[in-house]
């Protein structure tokens, strides 16, 4: 059965993660796939106050044995305050599916990061990359990112899964639709755009978008503007799609899950319709 899908939040490496391989990892343009719903979430709500460790949230999530050494081979700025790290990945024995995500292992610090894979299995396979988008904060790994990280650095990396994967699920699965709404500062805080409007391009009617920016000051330009408003995500942007087949998928910081959860719940949406990424 066929389900429509929506995802809201600030960022959305899991729905690039969901392409397939059918395109050359180096294509702008991706094939979204069951593997975007298998993967992304685990259902529930946080009720913890206190800031967790990213190894105490996720103690109980699954977890490969393979940990490979890997070296920076590229630092790019995806936005001001996001960036992209491009990783060489040692070990040959490693993997991983669309929708996983790594501990980070630095040598010195203690604390362990946790960080989405943007990049597809594909590139992987094909050139022994790996790649991830991180966010500016003072936590230590993604501090230790923008400001000590440089070409040919060494790391560690383990890949973890929210939840064990089922081989031989989804016989006969027929593709159904997916809305995104993506809320950003601005439009430059918007990553991946470019590949989002691939996506929908390459998939007219299955695959929409509405960017959301809440501090945009300058002129957006001609491209995105057709799918750009001024604002935050709200209730009737999303109760037009609630039904009883629509899953819901968030991704973004707990406050902001936390909000949308109880929004999607005041307008009747089952709390086993709502999927979010609980290690985050």
């Amino acid at each position: 059965m066929a389900h429509a899908t929506i995802y809201v939040g600030f960022t959305v490496p899991q729905l690039l993660r969901g392409a397939s391989r059918i395109f050359p990892a180096h294509s702008a343009l991706v094939v979204l796939r069951h593997s975007v719903f298998c993967y992304c979430t685990v259902n529930g709500t946080i009720k913890s106050k206190r800031k967790m460790d990213h190894l105490e949230r996720t103690a109980n999530n699954f977890r490969q044995e393979v940990i490979s050494q890997a070296k920076v081979c590229g630092i790019t700025n995806e936005s001001e305050t996001v960036k992209r790290l491009r990783l060489a990945i040692t070990n040959k024995d490693f993997t991983f599916k669309a929708g996983q995500w790594v501990d980070f292992f630095i040598p010195g610090i203690s604390v362990v990061g946790g960080f989405s894979i943007c990049s597809s299995p594909g590139l992987l396979e094909q050139e022994g990359i790996l790649e991830l988008a991180v966010k500016y904060t003072v936590h230590p790994p993604a501090h230790w990112i923008h400001t000590e990280c440089a070409l040919d650095s060494e790391v560690a990396l383990r890949v973890g899964d929210l939840h064990g994967y089922q081989e031989g699920k989804g016989n006969g699965y027929k593709m159904g639709t997916v809305k995104l709404y993506y809320s950003a500062k601005n439009t430059s805080e918007l990553l991946f755009k470019k590949n989002i409007l691939g996506l929908m391009n390459a998939f007219p009617g299955k695959i929409t978008c509405r960017f959301h920016v809440t501090q945009q000051s300058s002129q957006i330009c001609e491209e995105l503007q057709p799918h750009v408003t001024e604002g935050r995500i709200s209730e009737k942007d999303l109760e037009e799609h609630v039904s009883k087949d629509t899953l819901w998928y968030i991704c973004g910081p707990p406050p902001m899950i936390e909000s949308l959860s109880k929004l999607l719940s005041n307008i009747g949406v089952p709390r086993n319709c709502v999927f979010f990424e609980k290690w985050w």
